[in-house]
């Protein structure tokens, strides 16, 4: 079996990594046919600007876990009633506006706490050894 200090090392970043390729495919939806490929270019890159951001978030959490964990457990908490009323308002459902949660912030707020554990853990080892 692995050492638990291995697998919340990794966890953590994996999950960040799977997470911020889900939420760059929103960015596809920025080709459209009707569009010069000069504006699609430019469109997409805009729609990869989140992905970008969380990209750097990732790069801090890197190397320091502990303010990884809180900007993460932070983005994913503040983010939630904002992306949660943006969809109540466009479909008027709760569940599907508390599923989309789900799939978008909930899983950065899971990364920020395993970031936090991650950095628990070692921070006990470096006390101990």
């Amino acid at each position: 079996m692995k050492n638990p200090n291995t697998i919340f090392h990794w966890i953590p970043r994996i999950l960040c990594m799977l997470a911020i390729l889900f939420v760059s495919m929103f960015a596809l939806d920025a080709f459209d046919p009707a569009l010069s490929l000069q504006k699609q270019i430019l469109a997409f890159l805009i729609h990869l600007l989140p992905s970008f951001v969380l990209l750097i978030f990732l790069l801090i959490a890197w190397k320091h876990e502990l303010t990884g964990g809180i900007v993460f457990i932070a983005l994913g908490t503040i983010l939630s009633p904002i992306i949660f009323m943006h969809n109540y308002n466009m479909n008027h459902s709760i569940s599907m506006s508390i599923g989309i949660i789900l799939i978008i912030t909930i899983p950065f707020v899971i990364v920020g706490l395993l970031f936090l554990i991650s950095y628990r853990i070692r921070s006990k080892k470096s006390i101990i050894t």
